[in-house]
């Protein structure tokens, strides 16, 4: 468009005769209308870069948008793995830990009966140093 745009007014090689020169209020008038054309056409371009600059706005708003979703549903679902996991370990830890209260129930037992079994051999054996 452009190469129409600044080649179709120019004058061809290839004539014989040159064409008479356009009178110099033409000349003048031509050039208002190309510099008119000219800024129309930037305008447009610049128009067009603005609405691109606005539809690129429009899908990075689109793309933050649906990516913060999605982080938070996977967020969620990150949660709710934790907390099943701590519920699986909570569980077999409260079992560990009954079993250690019983372990030390027992020992708390044994060392009971040791210290009787204790005192007992101490009585004996004082009784045996008497006679």
């Amino acid at each position: 468009q452009m190469d129409a745009f600044f080649f179709d007014k120019l004058p061809s090689t290839s004539q014989s005769t040159p064409k008479p020169r356009p009178e110099t209020s033409q000349v003048h008038y031509s050039s208002y209308s190309r510099i008119d054309d000219i800024g129309k056409k930037v305008q447009d371009l610049v128009g067009k870069i603005n609405d691109s600059r606005t539809m690129d706005q429009k899908i990075m708003d689109n793309f933050q948008d649906k990516l913060v979703e999605k982080v938070g549903e996977i967020c969620g679902q990150m949660k709710e793995h934790m907390y099943t996991v701590y519920e699986e370990n909570s569980h077999a830890m409260q079992a560990t830990l009954q079993e250690l209260t019983l372990v030390l129930e027992s020992c708390s037992r044994l060392n009971t009966e040791l210290h009787t079994v204790s005192q007992a051999l101490a009585g004996l054996n004082r009784g045996l140093t008497l006679h």
